[in-house]
């Protein structure tokens, strides 16, 4: 009996595909998540932009379920959508979501900065330091997806430094989101990636002055927001000139 049940269970492996085990799918889950994750963060997948399930699949040499599994965590993150008939795009945060999103990182980021305060150490304070140096060299020999990667990496560096994961994370997925909101409705594009602004925030952690710093903090995202015309036209136009740009 046991070996009826082993062949049958080899005949349904050979009729649907290689079956790879749980631990296998997750792990490969998991890299497409990552992946399509920092593409997205990147803007190597612009907004608007189709996910081709067949060729993840492909990539990865996994079952269309697996790929389905990852896609539904990124929808879930809101950097994806799913269309009705149509597929699953890259998310097009519309105009309220953007301020929505604008709104909280403010609010977080002063939280953040309080327990910054309270909880950093000299060695920490010396990292900081040394990653604003590393912007500033980037801002002179990089490109602009150097600069784009490094200037959210101080953010979520900040994050984890004032010791809550919860806060972390959720600063984590609001940055992420932004980066198509910047993708949209960016018109004011700035060749630096703040820098000395994040110098400045530093120095004020040092100098344990916490209004300083949020005064600081609320002004470096004031300029990002001040990058941005929210206006329904504006993704638009950004969506347009991305397909002239691909058949052009």
């Amino acid at each position: 009996m046991r070996k009826m049940r082993r062949q049958s269970a080899k005949v349904m492996t050979a009729a649907n595909g290689p079956v790879e085990s749980t631990d296998t799918n997750d792990d490969v889950s998991e890299r497409i998540r990552s992946t399509l994750a920092a593409a997205i963060g990147e803007g190597a997948l612009k907004p608007g932009t189709k996910i081709l399930e067949e060729a993840i699949a492909e990539h990865f040499g996994v079952s269309r379920t697996v790929v389905r599994g990852a896609l539904g965590v990124l929808e879930s993150d809101h950097l994806l959508e799913r269309k009705r008939n149509r597929g699953t795009f890259v998310a097009e945060p519309s105009v309220e979501q953007a301020k929505s999103l604008f709104e909280a990182r403010r609010k977080i980021e002063g939280l953040l900065l309080e327990l910054v305060i309270a909880r950093v150490t000299p060695e920490q304070l010396d990292a900081l330091q040394k990653l604003t140096d590393e912007e500033e060299h980037i801002h002179h020999h990089g490109d602009e997806k150097s600069k784009t990667v490094l200037s959210g990496k101080f953010h979520i560096v900040l994050a984890e430094i004032a010791g809550n994961p919860v806060l972390t994370e959720v600063l984590a997925k609001i940055v992420a989101r932004l980066s198509l909101v910047m993708s949209l409705y960016e018109e004011d594009r700035k060749d630096d990636c703040g820098a000395d602004h994040h110098r400045m925030i530093v120095a004020a952690l040092k100098e344990k002055n916490l209004a300083k710093a949020q005064q600081l903090m609320d002004h470096h995202l004031a300029d990002i927001e001040g990058r941005v015309r929210l206006t329904e036209g504006q993704g638009d136009r950004h969506t347009f000139l991305a397909v002239l740009e691909n058949f052009s």
